[in-house]
């Protein structure tokens, strides 16, 4: 029996058919007072080799750090009202980091000063950083950091939610995708071809040449912007994203996954949607398959090999009730959904990193209703 058993189970578990055991996190809660919780960013904010947690609360005039392994709270920078996103860059290992955050945000972009600063640390890292001015888009929403041309000079990515002149539910208008070199820190266009709402931005390096491609989710789905080596950008589709009719078509929010050597994208839609969306290449096209359609107001959405078998699973925060975050694992058949925390977290953000640098990686997410931040730590298999 041995002998027809175990080669069996052999072909099924490298065809990755065996049913996927659930994966192990220990919880530790690392606030509990953060009104309007909204972002988590893994940051070496003192320059000490170790990842710290950046912790933005949209609700508060204050942005705060967490600082790896005591986790003792710091304030990184004082009365940035309507703080909505933050991104951070360590130029290389143990220096002091790069910061840049959105602040002075609306959901109506007509009342929206879309202000566009950097943090600047002094002598001690540990005190709050100054702020100095550098834009001011209107809705101004999301922040990242990209390396562009491959000369591994970041440059700030700009992405607004919408048109300055347009107006919620609708947002008709075209959205305005902006960058900024370091040194100058002048305002350079991107492209304006998005429409809607610009929800989602991922940075990857697509075509595996040593430079950052950006990846876009709108209502007008998924698209893939290149910096030519002539210095202008290309756009390419992906996907159309949700099929309903405006204003809820298109993606939301974006991750790129593998599953062994084969690329997946992952997404919520539509906006602040319901959908849990896996797109797999097939013959030059992206083949759509939704694969949780239950979650309520979604918002955030990671992938990580947590199992280290090769194939990263899906993190997914969700704002509604009853509150959560899911991790979706492929099994070689089907995507199976574990419930990692149900009722606790109304996750806006949650970021994937390896904070104990065991191998393993972690989840921090913060929570907007509930305004707490907290730490799954994934433990070792």
């Amino acid at each position: 029996m041995l002998i027809v058993v175990l080669p069996v189970l052999l072909f099924l578990m490298s065809a990755g058919l065996l049913m996927s055991q659930p994966l192990q996190f220990s919880k530790r809660v690392l606030a509990d007072d953060l009104k309007g919780g909204y972002q988590t960013i893994a940051c070496d904010v003192n320059g000490d080799g170790k990842p710290d947690l950046i912790a933005l609360a949209s609700g508060m005039r204050d942005l705060y750090w967490f600082e790896n392994p005591s986790w003792e709270r710091h304030i990184l920078a004082e009365n940035l009202p309507g703080m909505i996103n933050a991104a951070c860059w360590n130029r290389g290992p143990r220096t002091i980091p790069t910061i840049a955050v959105a602040y002075g945000f609306s959901m109506r972009p007509r009342e929206s000063s879309g202000i566009v600063a950097l943090l600047n640390a002094g002598s001690d890292p540990n005190k709050p950083w100054k702020t100095r001015e550098i834009d001011r888009i209107p809705a101004s929403h999301r922040l990242r950091w990209a390396d562009i041309d491959g000369s591994g000079n970041k440059v700030l990515i700009n992405a607004p939610l919408a048109n300055a002149h347009t107006s919620p539910p609708e947002f008709k208008g075209h959205v305005p995708l902006v960058y900024y070199r370091p040194g100058e820190w002048k305002r350079h266009l991107i492209g304006d071809e998005e429409q809607g709402v610009v929800h989602g931005i991922y940075v990857i390096d697509w075509d595996r040449n040593g430079r950052d491609a950006i990846l876009i989710g709108s209502f007008l789905g998924i698209h893939l912007y290149r910096f030519g080596r002539g210095g202008k950008w290309s756009r390419t589709e992906i996907a159309k994203g949700n099929p309903a009719p405006w204003p809820k078509s298109g993606t939301s929010d974006i991750a790129v996954g593998t599953l062994g050597s084969e690329r997946f994208l992952a997404a919520i839609e539509p906006w602040h949607g319901n959908e849990v969306v896996i797109y797999r290449e097939k013959a030059s096209s992206w083949h759509r398959e939704v694969i949780d359609d239950t979650l309520l107001d979604s918002h955030t959405i990671e992938t990580a090999d947590f199992d280290r078998d090769g194939k990263d699973e899906v993190v997914v925060g969700f704002r509604g009730k009853p509150y959560g975050v899911y991790i979706y694992q492929w099994d070689g058949v089907k995507w199976n959904r574990q419930v990692l925390e149900e009722g606790e977290v109304s996750a806006a953000g949650c970021t994937v990193h390896d904070f104990e640098g065991d191998g393993t990686p972690d989840i921090a997410c913060i929570g907007s209703a509930t305004h707490n931040l907290v730490l799954y730590r994934g433990l070792t298999r």
